[in-house]
């Protein structure tokens, strides 16, 4: 009883955003901006061409961005904790593989296992995780779980590069298992519970004997209840789609971005370490900016969110043509930063938000697969552009197709209601 009482008046939930928050971070070694630390290792030490290490990665992606859609399945089948535990696990293992790697074979399944494991699944669970304990709150709860993203951004390419100059790649890899092996995975093994319901709450806090006493039409009862879809019935809609599309072009862009910024930035006559410190100082302007997102998609309709963020990507490929000094460059990193603080929220509520609990493992799942192919995507065409044509310039005017493309699907995509579902199949 008295167990009862204190989980009554300290919600659970709070620890779940906590490991959330560490599984996103341990995401990291699956990340590009974790792995861009060893690709010139590779290079140098088999005589590999950046072309043929850029495959590898790209077609290891997008194989890993189409199997994500197991994943979710399997969520919703097994549970966020037994998940959590068993990516866990095999992510460390991964992490070793990698430091193992001597051939070309080996790199591609290296990259195929870290970026199935970690850059779809270890953001994919802690996302289904945090919408299962959180409903009226799920905004607040998503930025304080993002955090460890944007921690993980930060820190993971100076202790890679650490760990690379004082032992070596290998060391770095080894490094990365076993910290997951160590510590994160009896974390989740000890500390994951998959829904509230389980601990006898319910989302948000409310004991389930309060929820029983709220009268109809409160506050708290017109909030929490959520329309559960299922993936079927969620593809038979207009919003599933139009939000698929949403959420594809901002990772395809800002991967691009990304893999090319020192080029672009040196095609506009700035230096690496200017392109370092916009990275940098994206990921800082980030974290402020998921805590005010988080209290914004609380109270402003998701998909109006979305629209800003894309109005937000036409400012950026727009900046990026006459981005030419520092501190312009200070300017771009803290629009992309406020972007990408926005980005995060929106698109990992926007799912629970629409399609409810129940499956959100298998719906979100199908999500993070256009997430990956997305990134996957991403670099290829500013590198052929700017082998074509000798500038970005042609390639970033003509990316601002996909900006515009996401405001209009946005608009479109508005919160489906299922009874209007069940009239059209009577019809």
């Amino acid at each position: 009883m008295a167990s009862k009482n204190f989980f009554q008046k300290f919600y659970y939930g709070w620890v779940i955003v906590m490991i959330a928050g560490l599984g996103v971070f341990f995401s990291g070694p699956g990340q590009t901006y974790s792995n861009s630390a060893f690709i010139d290792q590779y290079i140098n030490d088999f005589g590999w061409s950046r072309s043929q290490v850029s495959g590898m990665y790209s077609a290891a992606t997008l194989v890993a961005g189409v199997a994500m859609i197991f994943i979710g399945r399997f969520i919703d089948r097994f549970g966020q904790r037994a998940m959590m535990v068993t990516i866990g696990t095999l992510f460390g293992i991964a992490c070793l593989f990698n430091s193992m790697v001597s051939s070309m074979w080996m790199l591609t399944v290296g990259f195929f296992l870290i970026r199935l494991l970690g850059q779809g699944s270890m953001t994919l669970v802690p996302n289904t995780l945090v919408a299962q304990w959180f409903v009226k709150k799920r905004g607040v709860a998503f930025s304080i779980m993002t955090l460890g993203s944007f921690s993980s951004a930060m820190l993971f390419p100076i202790i890679n590069t650490w760990l690379i100059d004082t032992w070596d790649w290998r060391f770095a890899w080894q490094f990365w298992g076993i910290l997951l092996l160590v510590v994160f995975v009896p974390i989740a093994l000890f500390g994951v519970r998959n829904k509230p319901e389980e601990m006898g709450l319910v989302p948000d806090g409310f004991s389930a004997e309060k929820k029983t006493k709220d009268k109809p039409g409160s506050g708290f009862k017109d909030k929490e209840a959520e329309q559960d879809w299922t993936l079927k019935e969620a593809r038979r809609t207009k919003a599933f789609w139009a939000i698929l599309i949403c959420v594809g072009i901002p990772a395809m862009v800002n991967t691009g971005i990304t893999f090319h910024i020192i080029s672009i930035f040196g095609s506009n006559g700035l230096s690496p370490e200017i392109a370092a410190m916009v990275l940098s100082l994206m990921a800082v302007v980030g974290i402020p900016m998921s805590f005010v997102s988080g209290y914004v998609t609380d109270k402003v309709q998701t998909n109006y969110l979305l629209v800003a963020i894309f109005l937000i990507e036409i400012i950026l490929l727009l900046m990026l043509l006459v981005t030419s000094n520092f501190w312009m460059g200070v300017v771009f990193g803290t629009v992309w930063g406020l972007s990408n603080g926005l980005e995060r929220i929106s698109i990992n509520v926007i799912w629970p938000n629409y399609f409810g609990r129940k499956y959100i493992g298998s719906i979100n799942g199908v999500g993070v697969t256009m997430t990956v192919v997305g990134s996957s995507l991403g670099p290829l065409p500013f590198g052929i552009g700017y082998d074509i044509f000798q500038s970005y310039t042609p390639v970033l005017l003509v990316t601002l197709i996909f900006p515009v493309i996401g405001v209009v699907c946005s608009l479109i995509a508005k919160k489906p209601d299922k009874s209007q579902l069940a009239s059209e199949s009577r019809s």
